[in-house]
């Protein structure tokens, strides 16, 4: 829906149709949040999966209002098509676009982005058992990142969103890779030697590294929202979404092998330093290939991306 409300219209007016959805879910995260650790402490984890199983229904009553019309001039295939015939037909359709160029280097981009190693596992092992971090705590840790989430999203609409995309991204990866190295603050214990406990260290981190997080992620959706062609809006932008995930998925992974590589267990964490240095240097790798990225002005409509591209 947000694709198609943004097609045509400037960076600046996609971001700011990204960043009211964005919006919207880290207001529901910061509610969520607020009762997730207390509920877990009181009523146990059956009841709290039981309450988060139940909630999205919410969405089947709210799918009602929405209004919208059947796209015409599109080939579909007849209803006497069987249904292998008819997935064939979609996925021809879907490859086509995803592989003009316009669209297949923007989304190399954005996969290989997502796609570098990464050491929240170990780091969420870190905080529980050596450091000893509660339920009720981590709740109000997520509490925070909620709250963070939306003043990224803030941050990105004030003041980001006329920013051209290649920009954004350089900007955003440096200062991600350099706040990322925080965390072995943490880990060495120097907080304490600066008169910052634990608790407050690891909420003044999170905080801090969400907002930027999220700042840094917009574009990725206000980018994938600019790619989809008309009348694959929703098929194509869910592609796009899958291959970003597909890219974290992977970066968890290899984040996952560093970890065994480096010995770093839920009982040692003796090399989690130099995992987590190797982790957030590892960020700047894509930064070469921002050449893929359209360069458009902020004030370009998506219909002049493809022209600009090419002239790269």
């Amino acid at each position: 829906m947000v694709v198609e409300r943004a097609r045509g219209e400037s960076q600046s007016m996609s971001g700011s149709l990204q960043s009211l959805c964005w919006g919207s879910s880290a207001f529901g995260g910061i509610v969520s949040s607020y009762f997730s650790g207390s509920l877990v402490d009181a009523y146990g984890v059956r009841f709290v999966f039981g309450v988060t199983a139940l909630l999205p229904l919410i969405t089947s009553v709210v799918a009602v209002l929405v209004k919208e019309q059947p796209v015409r001039g599109i080939n579909r295939p007849s209803a006497n098509y069987d249904f292998v015939r008819s997935s064939r037909q979609h996925v021809v359709e879907l490859w086509g676009a995803v592989s003009q160029r316009n669209v297949l280097l923007p989304t190399l981009f954005i996969f290989l982005w997502q796609a570098t190693p990464q050491s929240d596992s170990a780091m969420f092992f870190f905080t529980t058992n050596k450091l000893g971090f509660t339920p009720e705590f981590l709740g109000r840790v997520k509490l925070v990142t909620s709250i963070a989430s939306l003043l990224g999203v803030g941050l990105y609409n004030g003041f980001l969103k006329k920013v051209p995309l290649r920009k954004i991204f350089l900007v955003t990866t440096i200062f991600g890779c350099a706040l990322g190295m925080s965390q072995v603050l943490l880990v060495t214990g120097l907080n304490r030697e600066w008169g910052i406990s634990d608790e407050w260290f690891a909420i003044g981190d999170s905080l801090i590294i969400t907002v930027l997080g999220q700042a840094s992620f917009m574009p990725v959706l206000v980018l994938a929202a600019k790619l989809c062609p008309e009348g694959m809006e929703a098929t194509l932008f869910a592609t796009l979404m899958s291959i970003s995930n597909g890219g974290s998925v992977l970066g968890g992974l290899i984040g996952a092998g560093l970890t065994q590589m480096f010995g770093v267990t839920k009982d040692s964490f003796e090399n989690l330093s130099t995992l987590i240095i190797l982790c957030n240097l590892s960020s700047l790798l894509p930064l070469p290939l921002l050449r893929l990225l359209p360069q458009e002005t902020p004030d370009s409509n998506s219909d002049t991306i493809d022209v600009e591209l090419k002239s790269n």
